[in-house]
């Protein structure tokens, strides 16, 4: 959180004032936004396994055409996202590039 003094008000004489929590906006430039976000989730109704392969790679192969699929590899790994396609990549194939330790976390 980005937080400034301000001189004046306040107890101490001085006001510390919240801006806010300054966010990525990585996700605004995404190549998934829009119809085929879908893709990138597994549906709410099991699915067979050749039709979870067939979606994962329509999604991997848009994450391929972005141009901030490392942030967004990147944000995946930070909040460990257990579910879903980020950054080219599925939560198992995730799972292999975090430390041991935090793996067995998820």
């Amino acid at each position: 959180m980005l937080v400034r003094s301000l001189a004046g008000g306040g107890r101490g004489g001085a006001a510390t004032v919240a801006l806010g929590i300054i966010h990525d906006t990585w996700h605004l430039k995404a190549e998934c936004r829009g119809p085929e976000s879908a893709l990138f989730f597994p549906p709410s109704l099991p699915e067979r396994r050749e039709e979870r392969e067939a979606r994962e790679l329509k999604a991997k192969a848009i994450c391929a055409l972005c141009s901030v699929r490392q942030e967004c590899l990147e944000f995946a790994l930070r909040v460990r996202e257990p579910h879903g396609i980020w950054g080219g990549m599925n939560e198992i194939e995730r799972r292999r590039l975090l430390p041991r330790d935090e793996e067995l976390a998820l």
